[in-house]
């Protein structure tokens, strides 16, 4: 059985704040939630009430399992100045420690003309050995995500999962590793089983939302009881994060990837 964790986001925001929308996640059956930015300077551009959302993770036992590094920084647009993602890493491992989680989702930002692919992927290897290096013994790990650009976010440089892989091996930590969204997967048009195979255990989070559309398991084309069984496969037991901008009512919208996950 995987473990499920609505992102709060996009999940829930019929019950309010957002640690009222850990009680309704935790009402709807979950023990874990996700989030993006915790102090607004990314989406959302507001920040989060820190004492109230550890408050309501601790009244529900609800864990707190991943949240977006912030400002998302376009590491490869000149001046390539990095010292506002540092100074607000080591903010953003302070508040990820205070609320229990042990994971911050990174990315890459756009690339720019006049630098070959592989020299880019391996200045972005360069920011995030230094990054892994400042956070060295908080127990928070990194997790790279490529973004698919064919529909959400095009101009990105990371968008393949394979390219994913490469930086993290470059990085060469066990504090650094990939996260594989099934759904930025399948609209890059990816075989999800050979990506995982060549990813090996460097996959330390997965997110889903269906395809076409970027809505709820079951919204869209993608088989959810193979692609978890692919997971499970490739050994992956991790907890799958629900990034999905819901078509209907959110408790109604979890039920098929709750059954799904249950068996998986």
């Amino acid at each position: 059985m995987y473990r499920l964790a609505p992102n709060i986001e996009l999940l829930f925001a019929e019950a309010g704040d957002y640690h009222d929308r850990v009680r309704a996640a935790a009402a709807a059956g979950f023990d874990a939630v996700e989030m993006w930015g915790p102090t607004g300077a990314d989406a959302p551009a507001q920040p989060k009430d820190i004492p109230a959302l550890k408050a309501a993770l601790e009244e529900t036992g609800v864990s707190l399992v991943a949240q977006l590094a912030e400002p998302r920084t376009q590491f490869m647009i000149p001046p390539r100045d990095h010292s506002e993602f540092y100074r607000k890493l080591d903010e953003g491992v302070r508040i990820a420690q205070e609320l229990g989680n042990r994971r911050i989702v990174v990315g890459s930002g756009t690339g720019f003309g006049g630098a070959k692919r592989q020299t880019q992927l391996d200045d972005l290897a360069d920011v995030y050995r230094k990054a892994v290096g400042q956070i060295e013994g908080s127990g928070v790990h990194l997790v790279l995500e490529a973004v698919n650009v064919r529909v959400d976010h095009p101009g990105a440089l990371l968008d393949r999962t394979a390219e994913s892989a490469y930086v993290a091996r470059q990085v060469d930590s066990p504090s650094f590793g990939i996260l594989y969204d099934v759904y930025h997967s399948a609209v890059e048009g990816e075989d999800m089983a050979a990506e995982l195979a060549a990813a090996g255990d460097l996959v330390q989070y997965v997110q889903v939302a269906d395809a076409p559309g970027r809505g709820e398991p079951g919204s869209g084309n993608l088989d959810w009881a193979e692609r978890l069984g692919l997971l499970r496969s490739a050994g992956y037991d991790g907890p799958i994060g629900l990034e999905y901008y819901p078509t209907r009512e959110s408790a109604a919208s979890v039920q098929l990837i709750q059954r799904v996950a249950a068996q998986a």
